[in-house]
């Protein structure tokens, strides 16, 4: 698959940090629960820019004992990549990383790209989203946001579905587990949607 993306994007977890200190990262998102320290890998990285927002894996906002995303979380996320976007350095190499570079940051790559691409089909932005990172599982609440934010009409939000639906497809053992960890509400949009 061609890549859609204006300049070179990654998506990492916490553990897979200290392998992008050499590859000219020039931007970062980072995605961290509200207690979680700052991950010591960004001392080795060179100069770059950092947006650094802080909450809970979470898909509902009544989960006790969580910092759900909220829509101010997804704003924040929405200006940094506009920015990025308007003019990307030549080397531009944008990183977005969250504990395990699954759910909340390939749910953000998926919006900085809706946003900068306007014009690609809601798949088209996903599958570009799980050509850089395959076991992408992106939060349905950000989804759900950024697809209000930008306009999208429920676009962004179907074609997730389709990607949970793949995800499941391949493994469908992973029902279970989102399950047990309050994310139900992604596998029945994945089974019914």
């Amino acid at each position: 698959m061609e890549t859609i993306a204006p300049f070179k994007m990654s998506v990492c977890g916490i553990e897979e940090l200290i392998g992008h200190c050499e590859t000219g990262v020039s931007h970062v998102l980072s995605i961290l629960d509200p207690d979680w320290p700052v991950p010591e890998a960004f001392g080795a990285f060179g100069e770059h820019a950092k947006l650094e927002l802080r909450f809970h894996d979470v898909v509902e906002a009544d989960i006790p004992g969580t910092q759900p995303p909220r829509e101010e979380h997804v704003a924040e996320l929405l200006a940094f990549g506009r920015n990025l976007m308007a003019e990307p350095p030549p080397e531009a190499h944008l990183l977005v990383h969250c504990h395990a570079g699954v759910s909340r940051s390939t749910a953000s790559m998926a919006l900085v790209l809706a946003q900068g691409l306007p014009d690609a089909e809601a798949d088209r932005v996903f599958g570009e989203v799980f050509r850089i990172r395959p076991q992408a599982w992106p939060n349905l609440r950000i989804v759900e946001m950024g697809d209000a934010l930008l306009g999208r009409n429920g676009t962004l939000v179907a074609a997730a579905r389709r990607v949970y639906r793949r995800q499941l497809e391949a493994r469908p053992h992973l029902a279970d587990e989102f399950r047990r960890h309050g994310r139900g509400r992604e596998v029945e949009a994945a089974l019914g949607g």
